[in-house]
């Protein structure tokens, strides 16, 4: 073993609000036995508050003192939060997975979708992935240096900013196309340029010329509207997407259910220096604590931080923990053992002790 394969990794550990203590549990269980059996050092873990069990503790979802931790680790796993929940004085700050991707800067949210064999999908060839420009666009949150791009000037009106800037195109377009090349070379820029000719057709335009360096990518492009009725009939023809923030937001939701459930829906945002692994589902409140919750999303959203690591420093053991989570999961969906929302009987403990045992088969 390298020297670089035995360093520990050091990775932030928040598990939210509804469900995520149980898929984050999860996620973690099967990381443990994914990075053993890769022959990587051990995982430090590092358990940070956020949510409801913040505010019962530190008067806040999310504390300074876990933004300031995660700047001190390598990476950090996720758990989904309700901030509708919260008490009224909580509900109008930034939700914390949104304040977190601003502070420190993760620009790409990348969102796989595909169809596993002995899950019934509404699209059984769907195997696509959505990059979705994660700091500006139209979400009002996080596109401003300060506060918020949605105001009301007055009591009757209402509006909102959308962002769109040449460097936030450029970067998330070369995200797109490396991606791309490493697929099936193929692109498809998504926007809205016929009633947003500025913002999306900068957009659209940006990603075509970063496009010129990358020959071996086919690149086309697609009206938003379009691409939705599209990946309905014919879900298996799109290999990598590229949009903007809200777009992303929705398209990978549709993609996420066209591929079984949402429950299977990973995603990791991430700079070139940062990353952060999170399930696109939310926090499910009503099967919180029932031992019910499908925690596939999240285990392999975990495989793709360690992928993400692997390249980061080098470290092909990670590399092989996540193919190792990924097989896994598949193989485990294939045998016919999936929790309720897939139309199986396992519960999320059964289902993460079935993925443990496959990690360690070759």
């Amino acid at each position: 073993m390298t020297e670089v394969n035995a360093r520990s990794l050091r990775l932030g550990l928040i598990d939210g609000d509804g469900i995520g203590p149980e898929v984050v549990r999860a996620a973690r269980q099967v990381v443990d036995e994914a990075v053993a059996a890769a022959g990587a050092a051990p995982i430090e873990w590092v358990p940070l508050p956020m949510g409801h069990l913040a505010i019962a503790e530190h008067g806040d979802p999310l504390p300074e003192h876990t933004m300031a931790a995660l700047a001190d680790v390598d990476a950090w796993i996720l758990g989904p939060h309700d901030n509708a929940s919260y008490p009224p004085e909580h509900r109008t700050s930034v939700a914390p997975g949104g304040a977190i991707r601003k502070r420190f800067g993760l620009y790409a949210n990348i969102r796989p979708a595909r169809a596993f064999k002995g899950v019934r999908a509404a699209a059984p060839d769907i195997d696509l992935v959505i990059v979705r420009e994660n700091s500006e666009g139209f979400y009002a949150d996080r596109n401003m240096f300060a506060g918020s791009g949605e105001f009301r000037p007055t009591e009757d009106v209402a509006m909102a900013v959308g962002v769109v800037t040449r460097q936030g195109c450029e970067r998330i377009a070369h995200q797109a196309l490396r991606l791309a090349e490493s697929r099936r070379k193929r692109l498809t820029i998504v926007h809205k340029a016929n009633v947003l000719p500025l913002t999306m057709g900068m957009f659209r335009d940006v990603c075509y010329e970063i496009a010129h360096g990358y020959p071996g990518v086919r690149v086309d492009d697609e009206h938003v509207d379009a691409t939705a009725a599209h990946l309905v009939r014919a879900a298996a023809d799109y290999d990598v997407l590229v949009t903007e923030n809200l777009f992303g937001d929705i398209l990978s939701d549709l993609a996420g259910e066209l591929s079984g459930s949402l429950g299977l829906a990973a995603s990791l945002n991430c700079s070139a220096e940062r990353a952060m692994a999170q399930a696109v589902h939310g926090a499910a409140p009503t099967l919180a604590g029932r031992n019910r919750a499908n925690p596939a999303a999240l285990q392999l959203s975990s495989a793709m931080l360690l992928r993400w690591l692997g390249t980061r420093d080098h470290n092909g053991a990670f590399g092989h923990a996540a193919e190792r989570i990924e097989r896994a999961v598949a193989a485990t969906f294939e045998a016919g053992i999936a929790t309720a929302d897939l139309g199986g009987l396992a519960s999320t403990s059964e289902f993460t002790e079935q993925v443990c045992a496959r990690v360690h088969r070759r």
